[in-house]
């Protein structure tokens, strides 16, 4: 949903408004919105439940979903290659570094840091990343009642089915526009062109990041 967003307690930061206003439409209609944290938004408050009527999951989530008994998770922490932010998640998390990051910085310069933060990488899909995520789903399939994993972080779309279940990660929403979604006939990849979804297949490369 946004490459960063830091909450205060009586500021809400700019841009995404009317995507809020669609959140909060479809609670008020009465449909369930669940919103799952990422690395890159961990510091929310209590807007989104309090103002928007959204369950926000900052951990993994297990549910019974179309069927199939879902693991869903951001996917960060899970990656051996990423030593340096496997340390660093648990310190970034706490609701003490929170507090000093939102008491030191006024709200424009701390958000001015995160930003620049936020695109010291290209976004573009690595390796190691994906073959990481790829590993840590199929584990939770041969280890768990789930049947299906859904991870992001890794920027790369793949739909992997194996005998123990089946691993989705929805892609790069920012650069490629692809999404996932779950019904009746089981999961599926999809791309936004702009007017319509259509079924999307990642390429032999895409897919394997080798």
């Amino acid at each position: 949903m946004c490459d960063q967003f830091i909450e205060y307690r009586r500021l809400v930061p700019k841009g995404f408004a009317r995507l809020q206003g669609r959140l909060a439409a479809w609670t008020d209609a009465g449909l369930p919105v669940t919103y799952l944290v990422g690395n890159r938004d961990p510091w929310h408050l209590d807007y989104f439940e309090s103002e928007l009527g959204v369950r926000l999951v900052r951990g993994a989530l297990t549910e019974r979903l179309a069927g199939r008994t879902v693991y869903l998770a951001h996917g960060d922490g899970r990656i051996p290659s990423e030593r340096t932010y496997n340390l660093l998640r648990p310190l970034l998390r706490h609701p003490l570094a929170y507090r000093l990051y939102r008491t030191l910085l006024p709200g424009d310069s701390g958000y001015r840091l995160a930003r620049r933060i936020a695109r010291l990488g290209s976004g573009a899909p690595e390796a190691s990343t994906v073959r990481g995520l790829r590993t840590a789903a199929h584990d939770i399939l041969t280890t768990t009642s789930a049947d299906l994993v859904v991870f992001g972080h890794g920027h790369a779309a793949e739909l992997d089915e194996r005998p123990a279940g089946t691993y989705l990660n929805p892609g790069y929403w920012f650069a490629d526009r692809t999404f996932a979604r779950l019904d009746a006939d089981g999961p599926a990849l999809l791309r936004w062109t702009g007017r319509t979804a259509e079924p999307f297949s990642p390429t032999l490369h895409e897919t394997n990041m080798e």
